[in-house]
């Protein structure tokens, strides 16, 4: 049995996920009443350039430690391990993150072990973390 390969040119292409997404103008009749729409079903606001920072410097430099709990990093979403430390204050978390530190519970190597990260990138991750935690 042959297989027969089609090329399809971008307009092509663009043309037919276009027609992909496209719903039927013509309501079905239903047989169920309405239900009302809530008002909590508004589309979520897309996420600040700040967590979106954030989140890209975790995944790339803190999640190696922090995703593993390797050295007693706090696991984002722990709300017992990072209860304490957020307690203490941003202020602190950003020193500890930027500085680095060393605790009874672990240690934390300045920038994450990312001496290439900034000020901001390291802040931005901490709120990040600290964001999935509370």
């Amino acid at each position: 049995m042959k297989k027969l390969s089609i090329a399809l040119s971008p307009l092509a292409l663009a043309v037919l996920l276009t027609a992909c997404g496209k719903k039927d103008e013509t309501p079905a009749a239903s047989t169920t009443p309405a239900q009302p729409v809530a008002a909590d079903t508004a589309p979520a606001a897309a996420p600040s350039p700040t967590a979106e920072l954030g989140k890209s410097i975790y995944g790339k430099t803190c999640a190696m430690c922090h995703g593993a709990g390797v050295a007693g990093a706090p696991k984002p979403g722990d709300k017992a391990d990072w209860a304490p430390r957020i307690a203490q204050g941003n202020d602190t978390l950003y020193k500890h993150a930027i500085e680095g530190f060393t605790g009874t519970k672990g240690m934390m190597p300045a920038r994450g072990g990312g001496a290439s990260l900034t000020d901001e990138q390291v802040k931005a991750a901490v709120d990040f973390m600290v964001g999935q935690s509370k």
